[in-house]
């Protein structure tokens, strides 16, 4: 255990230091070589409302469309689709979909996760328009995954500025799931080949989140500790934080506001700009810039206390209770909501927002003032 109460900062360490308690065995198969996080598949309950809201308010590109799905994309992406809206009856998540590095991938991916006993689905022809041969799996924290390889390729509009607004969203840059146990999680999947940039516990052990990635940026995916699994957030990045700021102007001058959840703002772990809104089913987008290069083989991991407000708002607002509480429901294989399984440790809202005295901004300061600590201001 690195975090101790006398832990001014995040602690550095060489290694990921999350142990489980009761970790999900290990396949002798070898996991499929993922790249990166590429697609999510939503279901939305009113797919015209959806739609005005990701095309034309956020900006996304429509690669494809019929009157059951929209297929969008961001500015830079060049596969078919980083976002998939199906109507469907509940708003839930069919898809967290991960792109390999080859075809050969795919065999290894039913090979894993059939080991490990798990559900495993295959279409030569795709579980959706523009991408090829796929494998889905109900994994084994009951989470629907996908991996693919074959993808139609569409044109890159990077070099249109003609086509740019000013709060253009260029990739797709990560997932983040809730879980009850967040450590069995962890060990899951640094087994499937992901590795842990930072992470936030406490001084008796309880890991209350963790960033994992296989892209060289602090995550493709993220597992936060809740009732789950459920889907917390999917996240689309810009260049920089003003393309953020100018999303709020629009929201504002739309009389849209109201569609902020949480920020702008910056957070500690990850170092990121970010914003957070809510989709006309509830379903949490995060736009995010400026994290941080992580490619190296050695690149240390970043523990960070829970008790240091710092932690998700290096400043700005305190974390409002429906970011802790609110998250999506995700699918089965048959489309059937995934039951949801409560969080037995601590959760990180009870620390952060309940007056438990112990968070703070700067430790230890003789001069702070309860009003100072961000506990719950917006409750």
């Amino acid at each position: 255990m690195t975090i101790t109460p006398d832990s001014p900062e995040p602690v550095v360490t060489a290694q990921d230091p999350i142990r489980a308690a009761h970790p999900i065995r290990t396949p002798k198969a070898a996991p499929p070589d993922v790249v990166r996080c590429a697609y999510m598949e939503l279901v939305v309950t009113d797919l015209a409302r959806a739609r005005h809201f990701y095309v034309d308010i956020l900006g996304l590109v429509v690669t494809e469309e019929d009157e059951n799905a929209v297929y969008l994309r961001s500015f830079e992406e060049f596969i078919h689709h980083n976002l998939v809206l199906r109507a469907g009856p509940i708003a839930a998540v069919a898809a967290f979909s991960y792109r390999v590095r080859s075809p050969a991938e795919l065999d290894r991916a039913v090979e894993f996760y059939t080991e490990l006993g798990c559900r495993v689905e295959r279409r030569a022809t795709g579980f959706t328009k523009g991408i090829g041969d796929s494998v889905r799996v109900e994994d084994p924290l009951g989470f629907p995954y996908e991996f693919f390889y074959d993808a139609a390729h569409v044109e890159r509009l990077a070099w249109h500025y003609e086509l740019y607004t000013p709060g253009a969203l260029v990739r797709l840059d990560h997932f983040n799931q809730v879980t009850p146990d967040v450590p069995r999680a962890v060990k899951y999947m640094e087994d499937l080949g992901f590795r842990v940039t930072e992470d936030i516990q406490d001084a008796g052990g309880t890991v209350y989140a963790a960033w994992l990635r296989r892209k060289p940026t602090v995550h493709d995916t993220a597992m936060t500790g809740g009732n789950g699994p459920r889907m917390h957030h999917v996240a689309f990045a810009t260049h920089e934080k003003h393309n953020i700021i100018a999303i709020c102007d629009k929201l504002g001058a739309l009389r849209m506001s109201d569609l902020i959840e949480r920020g702008p703002g910056r957070h500690g772990v990850s170092n990121a700009f970010y914003l957070y809104l809510r989709d006309p089913d509830g379903h949490r987008i995060e736009i995010y810039t400026q994290d941080y290069y992580t490619g190296d083989p050695d690149n240390p991991v970043v523990t960070w206390d829970v008790h240091d407000n710092q932690r998700r708002d290096w400043w700005g607002s305190p974390v409002v209770p429906s970011w802790y509480i609110d998250a999506s429901l995700v699918l089965d294989l048959d489309g059937n909501p995934q039951p949801v399984a409560m969080r037995t440790e601590e959760s990180e809202m009870a620390v952060t927002i309940g007056a438990d005295g112990f968070s703070y901004t700067r430790k230890d300061d003789p001069e702070r003032r309860p009003s100072e600590y961000k506990l719950g201001a917006q409750l």
